[in-house]
C-alpha cells in the first residue's frame, strides 16, 4: 500500500483520492462482515447494507469526529444460534439485538453523567477476559464442524478428507497472508483465505465431481439488482436479557476500539465527543442493523489497522466505504456469490477468527495484569470457564406461558459479574509496574 499525506478526522481528500481510500476500508471489513450473516444463516446483502447505514449514523452521533467503521459483531453470534434454535426463529434474535442496541444508549447515559468508574467496578479485566475466552472457544464445535463434515442429501453429516483439506488450504493461506504480508494486504487476510479456499474447492470439484459443492445457479437466479431480504425483528424478555448480558462484554470491547482509535488518530476521543457519544453511535447502529434484518454492528479494528498504515483518518473516507457497502448490498448477483462460498472454506477461516476471539480474551487478561495467585480471581475465571464452555443452563418457569431461560455466555458473564461484586477484593489483583 501507498502511504498517503496525513489526513485528520476532518479532511476531506480530492475525489481522485477518496474513492480509492474508502474502498481499502470496504477491502478490509469485507470478508468479517459477510462471514457473521452466513454463519447464522442471514443474508450478506442485510450485513453490508446495515454496516453501511450503521456506520453513517455512528459518523452522526459522534459529530463526525471518530473515524471508525462498524461491521459484524462475532461476539453475539452464540447468541444469535442459540435463540433462533430455541425459537426456532432468528427474528427472536435480532429483537435481543435490538435491545442490546438501547441498551448501549442507557449505558452511555449513565456515563454522560456518572462516569465510568462503576462500569470498572462491575466488569474488571477478569471478567471480561473470560468472558472474551468463553465466546471463542464457544465458537470452535462449529467452525470444527464446518471443515469436517459434508452433508449429505438426507440432511446427516459424515466426516469427509476432501472436506477438511479445503479447509485447512484456507487456513494455512489465511495464516500465512496474515502473518507474512506486508501493507494493505497485511490487512485483508481473511479476503485472500476466502479467495484461496474457494479456487482451490473448484480444483478440487475437479478432480473429485462428487465434491463439486459449489452451485452456480443461485448466480444465474439472482437478479441484477434489488434490495435486500429485510427481516422484522420480534421481542420477548428471555432473548433481550440474554442478548443485554453478552453485550456486558460487547461495550467492553468498545471501549477498547475506542483508545485504540484514539491513540492512532493522536486525539482523545474519550473526551471528545465523548465515550456516551460513541457509545450511543454504536448502539444505535446496532438497534437499526437488528430492525432490518442485520447482524449486530462493532466497531472493526481492521480497519483501525488501515488508517494506521495510511495516515489517513479522514472520517469522509469512512463515509465513503460506507457508501459503497450499502451499493454492493443491493448488488444481487454479488450476495448470490457470497453465498457460494464452500461451508469448509469458511470453516477454514473460522477456526482461525474463533481462535483470535479465545486469544483476545487471554490478551485482555495477561496486559491487564490479572493475579491467578489470587484465589478470587482463579475462581472467577474457573466458574465462567466451566458454565460458559460446558453449556450450563439457567432455566424456570415465570408463568404458565411464559419461561426464562439463560445459557452458555449470557449466563457466565452473569455469574462472572455477581461473583466479582459478591467477593472481597482483599488482595493486589494487577501486577505492580517497575
Amino acid at each position: 500500500m501507498t502511504r498517503h499525506d496525513h489526513l485528520g478526522p476532518r479532511d476531506r481528500p480530492s475525489l481522485g483520492r477518496w474513492i480509492p481510500l474508502s474502498i481499502q476500508h470496504v477491502f478490509a471489513m469485507f470478508g468479517a462482515t459477510i462471514l457473521v450473516p452466513i454463519l447464522v444463516n442471514m443474508d450478506p446483502a442485510n450485513a453490508l447494507f446495515t454496516a453501511g447505514t450503521g456506520t453513517l449514523i455512528y459518523i452522526i452521533l459522534t459529530g463526525a469526529k471518530v473515524p471508525a467503521f462498524l461491521g459484524s459483531s462475532f461476539a453475539f453470534i452464540p447468541a444469535l444460534i442459540s435463540i433462533s434454535r430455541v425459537y426456532g426463529d432468528i427474528s427472536w434474535a435480532l429483537g435481543g439485538a435490538v435491545a442490546a442496541g438501547l441498551f448501549y444508549c442507557l449505558v452511555g447515559l449513565i456515563i454522560r453523567f456518572a462516569g465510568t468508574g462503576w462500569l470498572d467496578k462491575a466488569l474488571p479485566p477478569v471478567v471480561i477476559g473470560s468472558v472474551i475466552v468463553v465466546i471463542g472457544l464457544n465458537l470452535a464445535p462449529t467452525a470444527m464442524n464446518m471443515a469436517m463434515n459434508r452433508t449429505l442429501s438426507d440432511g446427516s453429516s459424515e466426516y469427509s478428507l476432501v472436506m477438511l483439506s479445503i479447509a485447512l488450504v484456507t487456513l494455512g493461506v489465511t495464516v500465512a497472508a496474515n502473518i507474512f504480508l506486508k501493507g494493505f494486504f497485511s490487512t485483508i487476510p481473511i479476503l485472500i483465505g476466502l479467495a484461496a479456499g474457494y479456487f482451490f474447492t473448484l480444483i478440487m470439484g475437479y478432480f473429485f465431481p462428487d465434491y463439486n459443492i459449489i452451485n452456480f445457479q443461485i448466480v444465474k437466479d439472482a437478479p441484477w439488482f434489488g434490495l435486500p431480504r429485510f427481516q422484522a425483528p420480534r421481542f420477548s424478555l428471555v432473548p433481550a436479557l440474554t442478548f443485554i448480558i453478552v453485550s456486558l462484554a460487547t461495550i467492553c470491547e468498545h471501549l477498547g476500539d475506542t483508545l485504540v482509535t484514539s491513540k492512532v488518530v493522536g486525539q482523545d476521543f474519550y473526551k471528545n465527543p465523548g465515550l456516551h457519544r460513541t457509545l450511543a453511535g454504536d448502539g444505535l447502529a446496532t438497534a437499526w442493523a437488528a430492525f432490518w434484518g442485520g447482524p449486530p454492528n462493532t466497531t472493526y479494528g481492521e480497519n483501525i489497522g488501515v488508517m494506521a498504515i495510511t495516515k489517513v483518518y479522514s472520517v469522509w473516507v469512512i463515509g465513503g466505504a460506507a457508501i459503497i457497502a450499502m451499493f454492493l448490498s443491493f448488488f444481487r448477483k454479488f450476495s448470490a456469490i457470497i453465498r457460494t462460498i464452500p461451508t469448509p472454506v469458511l470453516g477454514g477461516i473460522s477456526m482461525l477468527l474463533f481462535g483470535i476471539i479465545a486469544s483476545s480474551g487471554l490478551r485482555t487478561i495477561v496486559e491487564s495484569g490479572v493475579d491467578y495467585k489470587d484465589k478470587r480471581n482463579l475462581t472467577i475465571s474457573s466458574v465462567i470457564f466451566v458454565i460458559g464452555i460446558g453449556g450450563g443452563r439457567l432455566a424456570f418457569s415465570i408463568t404458565k406461558d411464559i419461561q426464562f431461560e439463560l445459557t452458555g455466555v449470557a449466563l457466565a458473564t452473569l455469574v462472572g459479574i455477581i461473583l466479582n461484586l459478591l467477593f472481597p477484593s482483599g488482595q493486589i489483583t494487577m501486577k505492580e509496574k517497575n
